[in-house]
């Protein structure tokens, strides 16, 4: 299949949007390759087709978020900044051209800065950041300083800030919490790039792209809408295969019924032979197959006690420094909690305080005798053994349990066969992630906390993980960014936000209609503020279009500076010659008078030029130093 993902020629303002699911393998223009890696890698020339052609204009600029980050010196805002490659050329040009004085030059360099916007490049870089939960303190730290998931808000940022053409972006929103990701989609919808992402967040793919390409088998399918558009036309293609399916049995058995019926009579063996040939001509309808390999439920809990757990006044933080105060919780059986919060608002500072992780600053903690938490925290996965295999992993939390029904149930993860029993150090995030609810899963919890359990999890995962939730009968807090997770399981919103947890008397929309209000008191600048940013604004253009002026007067007499200086060493070295001839008393003898005369009024000449040069020389490096010095 032949898969177009933007122009180069006539491309909108806003450029092509589109996601790709159930990454295994792809074909752009009869393109294939052998390894059984996501198509970015191919599309960022980081592999290369074994047949088919891969045709990207030579022109485009492909921005792609890395994978890791080395502990870098660099400030963070430096660090994207280095994103934008033609910017940070341009940089060192000017300083190179400003130290050698190459006034055209810099003239140049200074209009190609202004058209790229290089000028206002901080400012962007910043509201990037902003966007992605940096605040302006973590703008100078070194990216050395940051968490493995904020080196990947930096990497994010950074892709995002390079002017790219063509962006590709594999799961951008996992790392981020729902606040980044309300942010990053509304940036999305704008950017004039051509967006080519992977993504299992089903409301933001809903919310940003156009198209869905779904990978299956091997194959291609282009369609045209977002996630939930790709899944009713999904439904109706595979009734249509079905029904396709059913019908081409039916065929099938009526002619191999012939055949077996006529094909020893003589006067109907060749009709028999003929119906044998369609048989073998028939290209075979699959069955359509709509299973997800994943199988599972939260196990019965030994008890449910109503109440689980309650808090009374409740504070927690670290250190000194209190992040959430005066909180009262009761949680019961059945109880289905959903946490909002800006970055860094307390919602993991809450979800330790009611796992215990942490210890409680004041108020009480009642706990049920039969409590039973269920934990999975952002850093679970680092809780595993990489030298173990799932199965080892279940032996030691279940020894008593037989292997044959731990292999059962591992299996309702899909680690199945060899892989139930090869040791984990190579498995991606998201088997990582499996694993380590398949173990949580396997404690009976009563209560479950759970902080953003849906990260590296792909959608039929999450969709299990979403039935599993609904249908458990004890108790369930959590904090996730996949909205699908929160609309579906959350029967009561709790806001945390300025140090206190209250009760959010609406749904997502209005979340999201409050983040706005957030932001835009955050950036409505006091009057004052506002006049002294529009009055230094405006000094810049000042200062911009007076260094412009001054650059456009310093060429001509600069340059005019150059010319004098050629012709002045060259009238000089003839004069010079001159005049040690007319020193040697030889000349005379050797030169007639005439000849002696026009060589002593050539030189002269020479001397009225070099006086008159001089002098102008002196005035235009007058001109000069009466400019205005360039800042």
């Amino acid at each position: 299949m032949t898969v177009e993902v933007g122009k180069c020629a006539g491309k909108s303002a806003s450029g092509t949007r589109l996601a790709i699911i159930s990454p295994l393998m792809i074909a752009l223009r009869q393109v294939t390759f052998a390894r059984a890696g996501k198509p970015l890698v191919l599309l960022a020339n980081e592999l290369h087709a074994e047949s088919g052609n891969v045709e990207i204009p030579a022109s485009w600029h492909i921005a792609r978020v890395a994978q890791e980050t080395p502990a870098l010196p660099d400030a963070a805002i430096d660090f994207v900044l280095d994103g934008d490659v033609e910017l940070r050329r341009i940089e060192r040009e000017l300083v190179d051209a400003e130290a050698s004085g190459d006034g055209v030059a810099i003239g140049h360099l200074h209009a190609r800065y202004a058209d790229i916007g290089g000028y206002s490049a901080k400012a962007r870089v910043a509201e990037v950041l902003h966007g992605l939960g940096f605040t302006d303190a973590d703008f100078q730290r070194s990216v050395s300083e940051f968490s493995g998931g904020w080196r990947v808000r930096l990497n994010l940022a950074r892709a995002l800030s390079c002017r790219a053409d063509l962006l590709l972006l594999d799961e951008p929103t996992n790392h981020l919490d729902l606040d980044a990701v309300f942010w990053l989609e509304n940036w999305l919808k704008n950017t004039p790039a051509t967006l080519l992402l992977i993504s299992h967040d089903r409301d933001f793919l809903d919310a940003v792209v156009g198209q869905i390409i779904a990978i299956d088998l091997q194959r291609l399918t282009l369609t045209s809408g977002g996630y939930s558009d790709y899944e009713r036309a999904r439904a109706a293609r595979l009734a249509t295969q079905q029904s396709a399916f059913e019908a081409q049995q039916r065929e099938i058995a009526h002619l191999s019924s012939f055949i077996e019926r006529f094909k020893a009579k003589a006067t109907k063996a060749r009709q028999a032979q003929s119906r044998i040939k369609t048989l073998e001509r028939m290209e075979m309808v699959a069955a359509a197959h709509v299973d997800s390999p994943f199988h599972f439920a939260f196990r019965q809990p030994t008890a449910l006690p109503d109440p689980l757990l309650t808090i009374e006044k409740a504070s927690a933080g670290y250190a000194d420094h209190k992040i959430i105060d005066h909180v009262t919780l009761t949680l019961r059986p059945g109880c289905r909690i959903g946490l909002l919060g800006r970055n860094g608002a307390g919602k993991s500072t809450l979800i330790k305080l009611l796992a215990n992780s942490i210890p409680q600053q004041g108020g009480e903690r009642k706990e049920a005798k039969a409590l039973n938490i269920g934990y999975f925290a952002q850093h679970q996965l680092e809780q595993l053994r990489p030298d173990e295999s799932p199965l080892q992993h279940l032996v030691r939390l279940d020894p008593t349990a037989t292997e044959q029904e731990l292999r059962d149930y591992i299996g309702g993860f899909d680690f199945r066969g060899d892989m139930a029993t090869r040791a984990i150090a190579p498995f991606s995030g998201g088997e990582k992630s499996r694993l380590a609810l398949a173990l949580l899963i396997r404690t009976k919890p009563n209560l479950l906390l759970l902080d953003e359990p849906t990260n590296h999890l792909d959608l039929e995962m999450r969709e299990a993980l979403t039935f599993a939730m609904q249908d458990f009968e004890g108790g369930v807090v959590f904090v996730s960014h996949d909205r699908h997770l929160l609309r579906t399981c959350a029967d009561e919103l709790l806001l945390v936000a300025d140090g206190k947890v209250s009760e959010f008397d609406g749904d997502l929309d209005d979340y999201a209609a409050w983040l706005a209000a957030q932001r835009s008191a955050e950036k409505a600048p006091e009057p004052d503020v506002a006049a002294e940013k529009t009055e230094r604004l405006a000094q810049r253009a000042d200062a911009k279009a007076n260094r412009q002026a001054v650059l456009a007067q310093r060429r001509p007499l600069v340059k005019e500076i150059e010319q004098l200086e050629r012709k002045l060493a060259k009238w000089n070295e003839e004069k010079a010659a001159l005049d040690a001839q007319f020193a040697d008393p030889a000349f005379y003898a050797t030169v007639d008078r005439q000849k002696s005369e026009e060589m002593h009024k050539q030189a002269g000449l020479l001397g009225e030029q070099i006086d008159a040069a001089e002098m102008r020389w002196l005035e235009v490096h007058e001109a000069l130093e009466a400019l205005p010095a360039i800042d």
